[in-house]
């Protein structure tokens, strides 16, 4: 724990007791944060960054079609679930957002954002949160900080989420992450950051609830880190569609999937491998030929894989094509 961190717990461990905040038990998050919704996907999104470890564990809160929290300063994490439990049963996001905060004593010592799937916001900044600290809502976004070098650093994020309208939403707010950190960003430095998107449609499935799920706990620099984990996301996501692909048996599909993933990943040799089983299930064995060659020569294994995906009907050729691509 840093000096101000230690000094700031000195401080506010004598008002705490009036306050119902236990200093052992409640996790600091003294950070910057935004919560959003793309207006024409209707999915929500949470991106935080903070001097501390593993921000994305406790500030970060979604539920798909229903709506996201982003909890911080002193943290109580109950505005996460209790949040999205009041927003699902219909209760807009600063209704519920006021009662949570009427009912907690520690409300001095908060900084919470609601967004709801009808991209109603609120925002609260307790009046004991370290400056700069403040909250600023805008049409279906709220941005919020606390701890911040100077008070630059939430103006800077909405302009940014407004500037990159037309990116999708977890690039946007990564650009509004960025632009928060150039602004000065958090008065102690960088250390984690995270990144949820849920979906705008309600689901009894928890594995399809968030999109995309993404944490950097530990980082010198975890907005570029988190930045490039999105782009592997992305890149990903081709991937699964490629495979599903293949499932159906739509190689053309298959194929055209897994080329974008490899563009975006040229040196990935799992991209280049499953590109040339879409290939050579297209009848195109030639063509893959030399896709295999080189990822063989790369790293050995890839060449007992292929021996094993016949059995599974995944590659679908000959005995004689597999012969001639291991050869």
């Amino acid at each position: 724990m840093n000096r101000l961190l230690l000094f700031f717990c000195f401080l506010s461990i004598t008002s705490l007791s009036s306050q119902n905040i236990n200093a052992e038990k409640d996790a600091f998050a003294h950070t910057y944060s935004i919560v959003a919704r793309d207006t024409v996907t209707g999915e929500m999104v949470v991106g935080v960054q903070s001097h501390w470890f593993s921000v994305g564990s406790i500030v970060s809160w979604g539920k798909a079609g229903v709506g996201v929290v982003a909890t911080q300063s002193f943290v109580n994490p109950a505005y996460g679930p209790e949040g999205l439990e009041l927003m699902a049963s219909g209760v807009s996001a600063e209704q519920a957002l006021t009662q949570l905060v009427e009912k907690d004593e520690g409300r001095a010592f908060r900084q919470i954002a609601f967004l709801d799937a009808n991209g109603n916001v609120s925002g609260f900044t307790g009046k004991n949160c370290v400056e700069a600290a403040e909250d600023l809502q805008g049409k279906n976004f709220s941005v919020q900080a606390n701890m911040m070098i100077n008070d630059k650093v939430v103006p800077a994020m909405a302009e940014a989420f407004v500037q990159y309208s037309d990116y999708p939403l977890a690039e946007r707010v990564v650009e509004a992450l960025k632009a928060a950190q150039e602004a000065g960003g958090d008065i102690r430095g960088k250390q984690s950051a995270a990144l949820i998107v849920v979906g705008p449609e309600r689901t009894d499935k928890s594995w399809e609830d968030k999109k995309i799920d993404l944490r950097v706990d530990d980082h010198e620099n975890p907005i570029q880190e988190l930045s490039r984990l999105l782009k592997v996301a992305r890149a990903y996501e081709h991937m699964n569609k490629g495979d599903l692909a293949v499932e159906a048996g739509d190689m053309e599909k298959a194929l055209k999937e897994y080329g974008t993933a490899e563009k975006m990943f040229p040196e990935n040799l799992e991209m280049k491998f499953w590109k040339a089983v879409a290939l050579a299930n297209s009848g195109r064995i030639e063509e893959a030929k030399p896709i295999f060659k080189m990822v063989f020569e790369a790293d050995k294994n890839w060449k007992e894989m292929i021996t094993r995906l016949p059995p599974s009907g995944i590659l679908t050729i000959s005995e004689a094509e597999l012969k001639e691509i291991t050869q």
